[in-house]
């Protein structure tokens, strides 16, 4: 069954509580975290992570768009990730993949994330050790922009590298992601979908869930 990952970027900050409820038939609570600096835009970071754990069971599954993200992946983890991806343009290979081995000596499980320009081989460093893989079909950075079509190469062809090297792993596409785009992302090979404004801009947000799975 493909996943549905609804980003809380487009959810009313002052109201997390009430808009996460309203997400509770998706599998992931998508939580992007920007710096400022790999990104150009702040959002939020660790304490909002932890002050929203306690109301879901679903899975968190925090987006780290920030630099060297090695220095805080550890604190992600005790704040109450799940799932917590880097993307591998935010630092060196050999720090990405210190950043992949503390998530798991937490118990966690860890991604790495690919934006638009950067090819599909870029995974291949770490396509073993990963549970995830999240192509980013919008450059990241803000919600609610246009759907990357021409990123669904990348996503067949990483589909292909799953199959071959890790095929536990998952494949999840953010950026666009709507009921006009998700059947193309998932015939393209993810099995994860992210969506914001389309989850929470949506009349009946658990029918739109239930839509986007294809």
């Amino acid at each position: 069954m493909v996943k549905i990952a609804p980003s809380i970027l487009s959810a009313d900050f002052a109201n997390l509580d009430r808009d996460i409820q309203k997400i509770a038939t998706a599998d992931y609570v998508h939580v992007d975290v920007m710096d400022g600096m790999f990104v150009p835009n702040i959002t939020i970071g660790i304490p909002v992570v932890k002050s929203i754990r306690p109301v879901t069971q679903l899975p968190l599954d925090v987006h780290l768009m920030i630099m060297q993200p090695v220095r805080y992946v550890e604190e992600f983890c005790k704040a109450g990730a799940d799932l917590v991806t880097v993307h591998v343009e935010s630092d060196t290979e050999a720090n990405i993949q210190a950043a992949i081995d503390k998530i798991h000596a937490c118990g966690k499980r860890a991604g790495v994330v690919l934006k638009p320009k950067t090819p599909a081989e870029a995974v291949l460093p770490f396509l073993k050790d990963v549970e995830l893989i999240l192509v980013m079909t919008v450059e990241p950075g803000f919600g609610g922009q246009s759907f990357m079509a021409d990123q669904m190469p990348k996503v067949q062809a990483i589909r292909k590298l799953i199959e071959q090297h890790n095929p536990a792993c998952e494949l999840e596409v953010d950026g666009g992601v709507a009921p006009d785009t998700c059947r193309t992302c998932i015939e393209a090979g993810a099995n994860v979908l992210v969506a914001g404004s389309a989850v929470y801009k949506a009349s009946d947000i658990p029918a739109r869930i239930q839509q986007l799975r294809g």
